[in-house]
Formats: C-alpha cells, sequence, structure tokens
C-alpha cells in the first residue's frame, strides 16, 4: 500500500492542489472560505506527507505541522474567533509549503526519467511556487495594511487573501493585468 501511494504521490498531490485552487467555483463565497478551504488545506498536508514516505525526518516536522494546523482548526470551531490561532494555522502552512515545496523540487529534479509522475511533480511544484508567493503577500499585506493597491477595502482579511492568491498566480504567470499593485517597497521586491 505505501509502495503504491508513493508511487501516485505527485498524483494526488497535484489533485488536492487542484481542489484548493478551484474548489471555489462550485461553492458558495462564505462556505468555501470559512469551511471548505481549511479542510482543503488539511487534506493537502495529509496528502504531502506521502511526498515525504522515504523521509522520517521531514515526516514527523509534517506530522507536527498537521497536528498544529488541525488542532488551531478545531480549537477555532469550537470556541470563539481567535486572531493568534489564525496565525499560528497560517504559520504552519507557510512552513509546510517551504519543506514540500523543496522536496517536490528535489525528488523531480534526482528523477532518471520524464514519465506522467514526474510530470505531475512538476506542475505540482509550480503550484506550491505560487502558494509561497501568496503566502509571502499575506504576510507582508498583515505586517504592513495597504502594501497592495487594488484589495477591497472594505473586504474582510479572508477576502483580501482570496485576492492576494489570484495575484500570486497572475504575477507568477508573468500576466500582470495591473488590477493589483504593489504599493510598498517590500510588496515590490516580493513581488519580483
Amino acid at each position: 500500500m505505501r509502495k503504491k501511494l508513493y508511487k501516485l504521490r505527485f498524483e494526488l498531490f497535484f489533485l488536492s492542489l487542484m481542489a484548493i485552487l478551484f474548489s471555489s467555483l462550485f461553492f458558495p463565497t462564505s462556505f468555501y472560505i470559512d469551511q471548505a478551504l481549511p479542510v482543503l488545506f488539511i487534506v493537502n498536508v495529509i496528502v504531502g506527507l506521502v511526498i515525504f514516505l522515504h523521509d522520517k525526518e521531514r515526516s514527523w516536522i509534517t506530522v507536527g505541522l498537521l497536528i498544529l494546523v488541525v488542532g488551531a482548526y478545531v480549537f477555532r470551531l469550537i470556541s470563539a474567533h481567535n486572531n493568534t490561532l489564525d496565525y499560528i494555522r497560517f504559520s504552519a502552512f507557510f512552513v509546510f509549503y517551504i519543506i514540500i515545496t523543496l522536496e517536490v523540487v528535489k525528488q523531480v529534479w534526482k528523477a532518471k526519467t520524464v514519465d506522467k509522475s514526474v510530470i505531475f511533480g512538476l506542475m505540482s511544484g509550480y503550484i506550491c511556487l505560487g502558494l509561497l508567493a501568496f503566502f509571502a503577500f499575506v504576510s507582508i499585506e498583515m505586517t504592513s495594511p495597504n502594501s497592495f493597491k487594488g484589495l477591497p477595502l472594505d473586504a474582510t482579511f479572508p477576502q483580501k487573501a482570496s485576492h492576494l492568491l489570484y495575484y500570486s498566480y497572475v504575477t507568477l504567470m508573468t500576466i500582470g493585468y495591473g488590477d493589483i499593485t504593489p504599493t510598498t517597497g517590500t510588496a515590490q521586491k516580493a513581488s519580483i
């Protein structure tokens, strides 16, 4: 079972990333942001564990991050809204995507043959780069509000984050529509 899962690691990870990026098309916005997205991110971390099946040390780090994220999510469900829990969860996901991106790139780089799995690994790595940019942009917006022009002024933080996810991929693909632009030096440097 472990061998079969490991063989399909990139395909499974890619599917979980696609669910994060595109399931908003099938759910109402508030449900997607408040309920579906946190669960999809947790599923993505669980699937990410498969990528580390042959690396026990990083596997344990990922399990620790998963426990932290699930604990913060469950505690948030049973208690009043607490920004500290959101920051803990956000930080855990940021660390996870740094680790998983490096691991995916390493495994793809070391592949002896290019097959379907490696192609899924390449696409997963690309999507992870976009997620890293997203977490960087959200971190900048959290520490220095209004670092990006074009975000709705009256939007909640999750809505702003949704716009920054869009911005991260538009920037990564070098489309750059210009509807969201960095205004601070830090945001401009991160956008490069």
